[in-house]
């Protein structure tokens, strides 16, 4: 039935690969990938490709540019080895927030991005929890769009909570604090977030919502440098608010995010693995992560089986 499904990995993140090679039982296939003295990355697909279904696991975080450009090659390698279809699992697609024109003569790199895995040959993307749902669209062929909140939620419903409250860093993210809060049957409240200079610092104004004497959850899709998140953290105890957990999907954690999360009112930060924390960062005790190897194994059986997809969310 899977004879012709064949996992590869490239360098971003070789322990989720793994972990999906483990969940749906099927090996990762061999690959030569490394960089010349020149920086020049090379790939060589060791194993028979010819007339398979290829899919490979490569989320494009830090380095941005070296895993991106590291999965372009992967796709053309495949490609000139006669695979009948590639599918790129991108967990962590980076660029995603350069997604619209917000001001004059700037890029919108997101759909750049797409172009170029089109132009390399794949001919399916597999994405979880896209910053914009709209980047589908920069695509002209198919998307599959996961998501890690079965997963959290999972998490979340085992706990014991007083008054639980889920919080929306801002009113961006209000519809995936909304599904949180139905699945959880909480309240919920969103943050009023200011821009307060041109280098996209913020601050928050106010919590529209009651959090005195309650549990809060702050839900968010991206954690980058952690300013709004820890922001809003220290604004509910301000305004006496008890326990405060914060999740997201990709815990991109770039400059002091740690430190700042570190010495924040936060209680724990539950993250995914979609993209892999260093040795520093699992030194900070408030972070748990939980894999996504599982949703992916079972996402690409069923793609591989021409099955649907959204019985995975039911």
């Amino acid at each position: 039935m899977f004879s012709k499904l064949r996992l590869f990995s490239g360098n971003s993140n070789p322990i989720l690969a793994q972990k999906v090679a483990q969940e749906s039982g099927i090996p990762l296939s061999n690959a030569d990938i490394f960089k010349f003295s020149n920086d020049d990355t090379f790939v060589r697909i060791k194993d028979n490709v010819r007339g398979s279904d290829v899919f490979v696991i490569q989320s494009t975080c830090a380095p941005v540019n070296d895993n991106l450009m590291e999965l372009l090659i992967i796709i053309d390698a495949l490609r000139r080895a006669s695979a009948e279809r590639i599918t790129a699992v991108i967990p962590y697609y980076g660029y995603a927030r350069s997604d619209k024109k917000d001001q004059p003569r700037v890029p919108i790199t997101a759909k750049l991005v797409a172009n170029l895995l089109t132009t390399a040959g794949a001919d399916r993307i597999v994405n979880l929890d896209l910053h914009a749902g709209q980047i589908q669209g920069f695509f002209d062929i198919p998307v599959d769009h996961l998501t890690a909140l079965p997963i959290l939620l999972d998490y979340y419903s085992k706990m014991k909570w007083k008054n639980l409250v889920i919080v929306s860093p801002d009113s961006g993210g209000v519809k995936r604090a909304r599904k949180f809060a139905t699945n959880l049957k909480a309240d919920l409240a969103v943050g009023d977030k200011r821009r307060t200079d041109n280098s996209g610092n913020s601050s928050i104004i106010n919590i529209i919502g009651n959090v005195k004497g309650c549990d809060t959850i702050l839900v968010d899709d991206i954690v980058d440098t952690a300013t709004s998140i820890t922001n809003i953290a220290y604004k509910l105890k301000e305004l006496g608010a008890n326990k405060i957990y914060a999740t997201c999907t990709h815990a991109v954690l770039s400059d002091n995010a740690v430190k700042k999360i570190q010495e924040s009112p936060i209680t724990e930060f539950v993250v995914t693995d979609s993209i892999p924390l260093t040795k520093e960062k699992k030194m900070c005790k408030k972070f748990k992560q939980l894999t996504i190897a599982n949703l992916l194994a079972k996402a690409i059986k069923k793609i591989h089986l021409e099955e649907s997809i959204s019985m995975l969310f039911d």
